[in-house]
């Protein structure tokens, strides 16, 4: 018997269920003889060593808010069974944090060990990182009711089957996209679907902060970008060739302090920001603010207001110097805001109509020698390219980046297909794989009329949970080029937090298990066992408040009747 008078391995019926419910599934996982549980209670205590505290602090948060523990601190830094503790007869009854070199060494910084013996748990990790990972992976096999943020069962003690985990990630980036420029998504949201990444095991939001439909961070030395454009009059609901507009104005954005805390309770959960300002394209809500950002030798910028519609603007960056200024004076506020190594800068849908009929722009590509509009585009690249590496930063980018040349040290986000991330990756450039074809999560889950606002291929769970990141054609040095993957969740059609649930979840857990675990290829999945485990996650999302799509179609509510979509028939193609 342990100090508090529980049992150390007490049977437990259903043990082998939460082990093997576990998504993303894990490297390695055994029973431990004689297939008992550890008991949590009053006196389950947590020890942290040290670079661990972070961890401790979000065990008692998170599932001491659940389960109604206190899990206060120990003091013992050893853990059941190490060798090295002089008091290991006395049982410990505890949680146990540590790093360890070992664990460094054979599974990386995100790899950890999590061991659940009859008189505690240790959790082993490579780093904190690795040990949170652990931590994500404990809260689970403590079943659904510890996703909640207050107890509602009234027990006293809970159960964790005894196992010994290995695990590590597959990708260093395992990457979500939340646009809160089309639709935007405020602050609690954000820190919500923080969280929602976190129990998967994600680690990079990518937030798509400005676009012509709205610009979302505050910059003091520009004020007008949030006090013009932020706002917009109306907003087209549906796809862009519907009639229905929703005539209440829109907007909002994110102070310093925002980003700030929002920063930094994402780095309490391991994962990174990666802010994503546009140039030179998607950029119609900046010169709304500044009339002076366009092509004002083409058209009459100061009659432009921010867009209220979808699809692509013509109303594109001027090439100039002060365009050049202005936009590292908006860099310089956004780097002391993230410290993430990643600044995305799009490059991506660039119309080049309003540069080739402007005299400035076409001076300014015979001024520099350039070979036209492509290489102009690409000159805008390269100059941030170099502004951001003298800075200790590295640009990212959208695919079209590669036209007119790839910019030195840029990294790719391929989402027209997998064929440029192929080009990247063979000419010596990281990249992120998130083809639209595979990973856009705004894409509709079924055919039929019931989906709301369908839009673009059907991408079924299963579909999700057989992407792979790395097509075949990438071997060796090339493939290792492929930092990770990211699902992208554009927000033309996803105006709130239930639309947002809707299109990523359950798809996000599909796509979790294959940026996380070593699976087959795509073919040799085994999707009906992860079907199986779905049943258990649902569970858990039903917990975190999360408003899925069931496996058996939409809920009446989460229909939108009436509201034109996009769908594209067949299958999506290989690109």
């Amino acid at each position: 018997m342990s100090r508090s008078g529980k049992s150390a391995s007490r049977p437990e019926p259903s043990l082998a269920e939460p082990l093997a419910d576990l998504i993303p599934a894990p490297r390695g996982i055994d029973g431990i003889p004689p297939h008992g549980v550890f008991v949590l209670d009053q006196y389950t205590a947590v020890s942290a060593a040290p670079g661990t505290e972070s961890v401790a602090h979000w065990l008692r948060t998170t599932i001491g808010a659940a389960t109604g523990l206190p899990l206060p601190a120990g003091d013992d830094p050893y853990g059941p069974g190490d060798p090295q503790d002089p008091d290991d007869d006395e049982h410990h009854d505890r949680i146990v944090l540590r790093i360890r070199p070992e664990v460094t060494r054979e599974l990386g910084p995100e790899g950890y060990r999590l061991r659940v013996e009859g008189d505690g748990i240790v959790i082993d990790g490579g780093s904190a990182a690795g040990v949170f990972w652990g931590a994500q992976t404990l809260r689970q096999l403590l079943g659904p009711e510890a996703f909640r943020r207050a107890p509602v069962t009234g027990r006293h003690e809970w159960t964790v089957p005894m196992a010994a985990v290995e695990d590590a990630p597959r990708f260093r980036w395992r990457g979500v996209l939340l646009d809160v420029a089309r639709h935007f998504l405020p602050k609690d949201g954000v820190l919500r679907y923080l969280d929602l990444l976190a129990a998967h095991k994600l680690n990079v939001l990518h937030l798509h902060l400005t676009d012509d439909q709205g610009w979302r961070i505050e910059i003091l030395r520009h004020p007008r970008l949030t006090e013009v454009g932020a706002w917009r009059s109306r907003t087209k609901l549906g796809h862009r060739a519907s009639p229905v507009w929703d005539e209440r104005p829109h907007g909002g954005y994110y102070t310093q302090d925002d980003i700030r805390e929002i920063v930094a309770y994402a780095a309490e959960r391991h994962i990174t920001v990666v802010p994503e300002i546009d140039i030179p394209g998607h950029s119609q809500a900046a010169i709304a603010a500044y009339p002076w950002l366009g092509n004002t030798d083409v058209v009459d910028t100061s009659a432009l207001t921010v867009r209220d519609t979808w699809g692509i603007s013509p109303n594109v960056l001027a090439p100039s110097d002060r365009t050049l200024a202005f936009y590292e004076d908006v860099l310089t506020e956004v780097l002391a805001l993230f410290p993430s190594p990643f600044v995305h800068i799009g490059g991506d849908e660039c119309p080049k109509d309003q540069w080739r009929a402007s005299p400035a722009a076409q001076a300014r590509i015979r001024e520099l020698g350039l070979a036209g509009e492509d290489e102009l585009q690409s000159w805008f690249v390269r100059h941030f390219d170099r502004w951001l590496a003298e800075r200790g930063r590295r640009l990212a980018g959208w695919d079209e980046i590669l036209e007119g040349g790839l910019a030195e040290g840029a990294t790719v986000s391929s989402w027209r297909g997998y064929a440029g991330g192929i080009a990247a990756a063979r000419a010596g450039h990281d990249v992120v794989m998130c083809p639209e074809q595979q990973v856009y999560l705004d894409h509709r889950q079924a055919d039929g009329p019931d989906e709301p606002v369908p839009i673009g291929y059907v991408r079924t769970l299963e579909d999700v949970y057989r992407f792979e990141p790395v097509p075949p054609e990438l071997t060796g040095a090339e493939a290792a080029r492929v930092l990770g993957a990211q699902a992208n969740l554009w927000s033309e059609v996803t105006e709130d937090q239930q639309r947002v649930d809707y299109q990523a979840f359950p798809r996000l857990a599909a796509f979790a298990e294959t940026v996380w675990s070593r699976l087959p290829a795509p073919a040799e999945r085994d999707y009906p066992a992860f079907e199986r485990r779905m049943t258990a996650h649902y569970a858990r999302l039903d917990a975190l408040g999360v408003g899925y799509r069931p496996p058996g179609g939409p809920r009446p509510w989460q229909r939108r009747p009436g509201l034109l979509g996009r769908p594209i028939e067949g299958a999506p193609p290989i690109v």
